[in-house]
């Protein structure tokens, strides 16, 4: 592992491009190597021990594609597997749940913060600890949106159903008064538009994506190991499902970024 090894990125599909948008512009000399789990996505409805399965093999393929960090750019994945597993492997990882915490915590101006994510995620507190954690006097409420992922992986950003969908999932959270959304699943920044015109401007909405990037800065920095004189990066994508899908719903959200897609089975 050097300067110049890749760094991983993970998730259930498409929606951890959100952190590699950050991560083209924060960190455009990096390396990366992407895997999106097409095969297995959506990962709310998944059982903890199908969590842990995909995490560790996927976490392993990247190690063995010689990567110096790995960001778990998934929610799911952050809340449910990360907590127990980051200590198990001998390269950093991170995830987006502090990171999108700590946004909160710092905008929020009455305390009461929603978070949209997966069934999984919500059943999980892991927002709500991270929170309440920072200011135990912080109201958190978490609702689970399991119509959003399905959405954004067919490339359907807006129009009736996503708007019903929005309003279904979100009318609760405002209903409790909240002024700051945090977006725990990173498939749910793709929907930003339609969300925010439903909540308005007096809600702030949160990405994890570029404080989950000055994360891994920080990690980079400590270690020395940003990449060096690298004026052509490496950028892999590889998925375990559909590879067209992803490359075309991938290059929709992202501005074709991705040139190939590598369909890959793991054991």
């Amino acid at each position: 592992m050097g300067k110049n090894s890749p760094i991983g990125v993970f998730d259930s599909g498409v929606g951890g491009l959100t952190v590699v948008k950050a991560l083209l512009e924060e960190l455009p000399e990096e390396n990366f190597i992407y895997f999106g789990d097409t095969a297995n996505v959506p990962y709310g409805n998944k059982s903890k021990q199908q969590l842990f399965e995909y995490a560790h093999n996927i976490i392993n393929f990247l190690i063995n594609r010689g990567v110096k960090a790995i960001v778990v750019a998934c929610g799911t994945h952050s809340s449910v597997t990360l907590p127990d597993i980051a200590d198990q492997y001998s390269i950093p990882l991170l995830g987006v749940v502090k990171a999108g915490s700590r946004s909160a915590t710092k905008i929020t101006n009455n305390g009461r913060i929603g978070i949209a994510a997966t069934s999984a995620t919500v059943n999980s507190r892991a927002y709500t600890r991270e929170i309440q954690q920072t200011n135990p006097d912080y109201q958190v409420f978490e609702t689970a949106c399991p119509h959003f992922v399905p959405l954004v992986e067919s490339g359907n950003l807006d129009g009736k159903e996503v708007r019903n969908a929005v309003q279904e999932y979100l009318d609760p959270l405002m209903d409790h008064g909240i002024d700051t959304l945090v977006l725990g699943c990173t498939h749910y920044p793709f929907l930003t538009p339609v969300i925010k015109e439903f909540v308005g401007k007096d809600v702030n909405l949160i990405d994890p994506s570029y404080e989950t990037i000055n994360d891994l800065k920080g990690i980079l920095a400590r270690q020395q190991l940003y990449a060096v004189g690298n004026e052509e990066p490496l950028r892999e994508f590889y998925v375990s499902g559909n590879d067209d899908s992803f490359y075309k719903v991938g290059n929709l959200l992202i501005g074709n970024a991705i040139r190939k897609v590598n369909k890959i089975v793991l054991d």
